[in-house]
C-alpha cells in the first residue's frame, strides 16, 4: 500500500495541504475544465437529484454540482475535517450537507441516492473495490456513479515515483471494480491537464 493510501496518513497530508488546496493544487492537477468534463459523465440533469460526493475535500467539484442540482439535495463526505472546514467557508456551499466519513463505509441507506460522484479521491482508498461496492449499494436503480481519478503512469520513473506515493490504477482496474460491484453500463472518459493548441 502506498504512503498516503493509508487513511491516517491521508488525513495528516490533507490537514497540511488543505490550506492551499484550491489555490495551488487544483490549478496544477484538477482544473475547472477537467472537472466540468468529468462531471458531464455524471449526468447531473435534474435539480431534484439526490447526490452524494465522496472525498469531496474543499468542495471544488461540489461548486459545479450545485450549479446543476439544488444544494440542499447534495451531501459532501470526506474523511478530513480540515478539507471540510475549508468547504464550510464557501458561500455557494452553505446549504450543502457536509459529513465526516469513510468512502469504504458510507453512512447512507441502501438505494438512497440518484448520483454518486467522487473526483480525486480513489487514489487514497486502501480498498477501492469496497468503496465502489458502497457506491453501488447507496445508488437507487437507474442511478449513476462517477469516479474520476488518475491513471497508471506510462514512464517507468514517473510510475515508480507515483506508485510510492498513492494509487494510480490502470484503466482495466477501474472497469473491474465497477463490474465486480454490479454496475452494467460503464463509460470511460478522459481529462488531461494538457490543452491542445
Amino acid at each position: 500500500m502506498r504512503f498516503i493510501q493509508h487513511k491516517a496518513e491521508a488525513r495528516w497530508f490533507y490537514s497540511v495541504v488543505s490550506k492551499g488546496y484550491d489555490r495551488w493544487i487544483n490549478p496544477l492537477f484538477w482544473t475547472a475544465p477537467m472537472r466540468d468534463a468529468a462531471l458531464a459523465l455524471a449526468r447531473l440533469d435534474d435539480p431534484a437529484l439526490e447526490v452524494v460526493e465522496v472525498g469531496a475535500g474543499t468542495g471544488f467539484a461540489t461548486e459545479a454540482i450545485v450549479g446543476a442540482v439544488a444544494p440542499e439535495r447534495v451531501t459532501m463526505l470526506d474523511q478530513c475535517p480540515h478539507q471540510l472546514a475549508r468547504a464550510r467557508r464557501k458561500r455557494s456551499l452553505e446549504a450543502v450537507e457536509k459529513l465526516l466519513g469513510d468512502a469504504e463505509a458510507l453512512p447512507f441507506a441502501t438505494d438512497s441516492r440518484d448520483r454518486y460522484v467522487s473526483t480525486g479521491s480513489v487514489e487514497y482508498w486502501p480498498e477501492p473495490q469496497r468503496a465502489v461496492a458502497e457506491a453501488y449499494r447507496v445508488l437507487r436503480p437507474g442511478g449513476r456513479a462517477l469516479i474520476a481519478g488518475p491513471l497508471r503512469r506510462t514512464h517507468p520513473i514517473a510510475r515508480r515515483l507515483s506508485d510510492a506515493w498513492m494509487l494510480f490504477p490502470a484503466e482495466d482496474e477501474y472497469v473491474a471494480w465497477f463490474e465486480r460491484a454490479g454496475f452494467e453500463r460503464i463509460e470511460i472518459g478522459r481529462a488531461s491537464c494538457r490543452e491542445r493548441v
